[in-house]
Parts: structure tokens; C-alpha cells; sequence
């Protein structure tokens, strides 16, 4: 079995659920969509909610896909920066518990946070204060940090340090690992466009794009998006919503659909289709089977608000699958 590294900001999610959504207009947050927001904002963010009912669990795109990979059974470590405080130390255990190993750097900075706002129809909105991820710098990676591993996955929300993203997929790219890339959100792409087609074109093995991400990195719609990106990589991954998941691989194009399960939230569907789409390749499976392990991963953690599954439920996947 492949062994997989993830790197990404290490953040806690605090969880709010929404009987509306005029919250985010009285916030100034596009539905949808994930905002990098300052102290001050952030502030500002955590007035507004202190008498909403929440829920705090470790979160994170790249460190979400790290605990399904090793939920299913495979070897995974994250890699990213916390604050010498609780909720770091929260953060680290959480990984741990679920069966991720952890290379984490500490800084002096209070720890991460991303605040997700659920909407009635399990829509998620981001306001995410990076606090002490922002201090992972391209100084702290060395090839020893790579070594071992036979894939490297990314979360595009690091792509606000260019420096750091470039040197990482560049130490793991010649250190003979494949680079997955999840592009994280359209507007994280819209922003950094130039910067992520140069990135992909020049490193990426997988890439994974939702139908709005695809659309904000080539212009087209998903079919011919799909095209497109499998142009640039070995593995073209663009999940299309209700629609399922669309995938290109060597010409050829695999179509998956979706599961029933009813959603509440979409907080990490797409992290966890990763995590299994990685775990399944990892395991030397085809690709129909990856993205079957994808949906089914994905159809389960939309059924729960937040990202943590209970054993029963892990157990109840493992047997689907």
C-alpha cells in the first residue's frame, strides 16, 4: 500500500448552522464561497455568532482527506502549522486519534480557525482566519519531509503563500511522488489563476475541481473542462454536483453517480472524495473503483454536520465497500 502525505492549513472548523441565509449577507460572505478574513473580521465574525448554536471539530481540507485515507485503513500524514495553544493541541489529537500520523510545525500565533456557515439546503460559506497556518513558510520543507511517501496531496487554499506551494510540489515532484491537487474553491481560483495553471501544468499528476472551481480555472463547462484539465494531467477529476463525477484517464472518461443519503451538510464532501479516490489508487485499484470510493465517502460525510464519522459509520462504509 502507497503511503500518502498531505499538506494544508491546519485550522479548526467552527460549525454554524443557518435557519437563513441573510446571515451572510449581514456578513458581506457570497454563499459558497471561502474568504480569508483578518483579525479585525474575524472578530468581527466570532461577535456576530456568540450566541448561535456551534460545534468546534478539527477541520481543514488537506488534513480532512488525510483522516479518510486513514479511516479506511491507509497510511497518511499531514503536515502544517498550530499555535502552542489548546485548540492546536486539540487539532494534533484529533489527527492522532483517528490513525493520522503528524509532522506539525508550533508558532506563537493562536491557531487557525474557519468558521462555516451551513445553509437550510447544506450549503457551506467560509470565513477563514488562517492565525498560526499563515506561518508555514517554504524555509520549513526539506526533501526529508517527502521521503518515504508515494503521493503528495495539496489543498489550493495554501496557494495564498506561492513560495511555499511552488517548493512543495517542487521537492515532492523530483522526489518521485505523485501531486494531487484539490483546488479548494472557485474564488481561491479566480484569484490566483495564472499562478495555478503554471502549477498544474508543471507538477500535477491528479487534480480535483468541482463544477465551479473548472469553470474559474479553464472558462468552460465540465465536459469540456474535463478535456481540458486531462490535458495537463494523468488524472482529470471534476465532480458535477447531483450530476456525480466525471473522470479522464488516458483518454478515457469514467462517469460516477451519487448516493442517496440525504444532506445536511456539504462541509467536506469533496475532501472526502479525495480521501478516497487517493486511498483507492494508493491501493492499486482502477479508477472506476476510485471514484466509486470517492462517492461513497463523499455521500456519507454530507449526511453529518461537520467532518467526523463515528466507528459505527466507518464500519458501515467499510462493508459498502
Amino acid at each position: 500500500m502507497k503511503r500518502i502525505l498531505g499538506m494544508g492549513n491546519a485550522l479548526t472548523d467552527v460549525l454554524v448552522q443557518l435557519d437563513n441565509e441573510t446571515h451572510l449577507e449581514n456578513l458581506g460572505l457570497p454563499k459558497g464561497s471561502m474568504q480569508l478574513v483578518d483579525s479585525d473580521k474575524n472578530a468581527a465574525v466570532q461577535e456576530y455568532i456568540r450566541n448561535m448554536s456551534k460545534q468546534m471539530i478539527a477541520g481543514g481540507s488537506a488534513s480532512n482527506t488525510m483522516r479518510g485515507i486513514a479511516c479506511l485503513g491507509g497510511y497518511s500524514t499531514f503536515v502544517g502549522m498550530v499555535g502552542k495553544d489548546e485548540v492546536g493541541k486539540v487539532f494534533e489529537q484529533e489527527l492522532k486519534d483517528t490513525g493520522v500520523s503528524t509532522n506539525l510545525f508550533f508558532s506563537n500565533i493562536p491557531s487557525g480557525t474557519a468558521t462555516a456557515f451551513i445553509s437550510p439546503d447544506g450549503e457551506r460559506t467560509f470565513a477563514t482566519h488562517l492565525g498560526a497556518a499563515i506561518g508555514m513558510t517554504a524555509e520549513l520543507l526539506t526533501p526529508e519531509l517527502f521521503k518515504g511517501y508515494d503521493i503528495f496531496h495539496i489543498e489550493g487554499y495554501l496557494v495564498q503563500n506561492h513560495d511555499l506551494i511552488r517548493k512543495a510540489v517542487h521537492i515532492a515532484k523530483y522526489g518521485g511522488l505523485k501531486v494531487s491537487l484539490d483546488l479548494a474553491s472557485y474564488n481561491v481560483v479566480e484569484e490566483n489563476l495564472d499562478f495555478l495553471q503554471t502549477l498544474v501544468r508543471d507538477y500535477v499528476d491528479i487534480l480535483f475541481a468541482n463544477e465551479e472551481e473548472a469553470l474559474a480555472f479553464t472558462g468552460k463547462e465540465p465536459e469540456e473542462a474535463l478535456d481540458i484539465i486531462s490535458k495537463m494531467v494523468e488524472y482529470a477529476i471534476v465532480k458535477v454536483g447531483k450530476k456525480g463525477s466525471l473522470i479522464k484517464y488516458k483518454g478515457n472518461v469514467v462517469s460516477e453517480g451519487i448516493t442517496d443519503n440525504k444532506r445536511v451538510d456539504t462541509t467536506g464532501a469533496g475532501d472526502f472524495y479525495a480521501a478516497g479516490f487517493l486511498y483507492a489508487l494508493a491501493n492499486g485499484m482502477t479508477v472506476e473503483k476510485a471514484a466509486h470510493y470517492g462517492k461513497i465517502l463523499s455521500g456519507n460525510i454530507i449526511e453529518v454536520v461537520g467532518v467526523k464519522l463515528t466507528d459505527e459509520q466507518w464500519n458501515n462504509i467499510k462493508r459498502m465497500l
